[in-house]
């Protein structure tokens, strides 16, 4: 795919051959900051009984942790906890020295590689990378990305998009190739504004994205909550939760006529200030005469 070819090519992601390993798997640790935090139980069952039967065909990558003899994982978490539920003793390895921000950045890259990684852990993966690439805060990343979008629409006068930074983030975004920054400001950043139920069944997997944003647009939590569970229950399409939607909205008012709002304002007037007010008495005097002279007419 465009995706995965792109990333291994733009980032040099392919194990050096010639620098693969066998150590121990327990001289192996995780890295304190996972990119990646949910694996899919059934995945990593299927992932474990191939390297029962075929052993690991893709080193991992690590990194040596000085002092202590050990090394630090860098990418292949599923493949390291499908080998740990194995029981196997040794695995291959391409050991390389990286500072920090590097392994981060390849763990990063790794992840996106990945075809099953769900969309919130995706927006992310992709918002840590631009924080790295930038070397400013996601929060900075969210905000600049934002900018951009409205210069792009014509909602401000900054000329953000010539910026040093939004450059780099273009780059970025052609380099990952699979979506462009105006698509995951669009689809994507709006993810992270979704009810916390949700962002959590989104990273599990339970649920498309498209359905959770449907669910989202419901105010009332119990029953935002239920047909959440519904949904990922009975497997609901997006057009049958559109339909359960329209069922729990409460019905629209119907809008007042010219003479309800007419004895509403009166009401309103009789229970008012305005009559204390000098400069209020006058306004109304004014809209008096002008109803009188309509009055009139008739």
């Amino acid at each position: 795919m465009a995706r995965r070819n792109s990333l291994k090519d733009d980032w040099k992601f392919d194990a050096d051959l010639s620098n693969v390993r066998e150590t121990s798997i327990d001289s192996i640790i995780l890295p304190p900051n996972q990119p990646r935090r949910y694996f899919d139980p059934q995945k990593l069952q299927q992932l474990k009984e191939s390297i029962s039967t075929h052993g690991i065909l893709e080193p991992l990558l690590v990194r040596p942790v000085e002092n202590i003899g050990q090394y630090e994982l860098v990418a292949g978490e599923r493949r390291y906890r499908a080998a740990k539920e194995a029981g196997l003793a040794l695995v291959p390895v391409t050991v390389r020295k990286l500072t920090d921000d590097e392994a981060v950045q390849l763990a990063l890259v790794e992840n996106l590689q990945r075809e099953d990684l769900n969309p919130v852990e995706e927006t992310e993966g992709i918002l840590q990378l631009l924080s790295l690439k930038l070397k400013i805060d996601v929060v900075e990343v969210t905000s600049l990305l934002y900018r951009m979008r409205n210069e792009v629409v014509g909602n401000t006068n900054q000329n953000v998009l010539i910026s040093s930074e939004a450059l780099k983030i273009q780059a970025v975004f052609n380099e990952l190739a699979f979506i462009s920054w105006e698509s995951f400001v669009t689809t994507r950043l709006t993810l992270l504004n979704l009810p916390s139920e949700i962002l959590e069944s989104l990273r599990m997997g339970r649920i498309a994205y498209t359905k959770a944003q449907a669910i989202a647009r419901l105010k009332d939590e119990t029953s935002r909550k239920d047909l959440l569970e519904e949904a990922i229950t009975q497997n609901l399409s997006l057009a049958q939760i559109r339909e359960r939607l329209k069922a729990v909205r409460p019905p629209k008012e119907e809008p007042q006529t010219l003479k309800q709002k007419m004895q509403d304002i009166t009401h309103r007037f009789q229970k008012a200030k305005a009559w204390d007010d000098p400069k209020k008495q006058k306004k109304l005097e004014k809209l008096l005469m002008q109803m009188e002279v309509i009055l009139a007419e008739d």
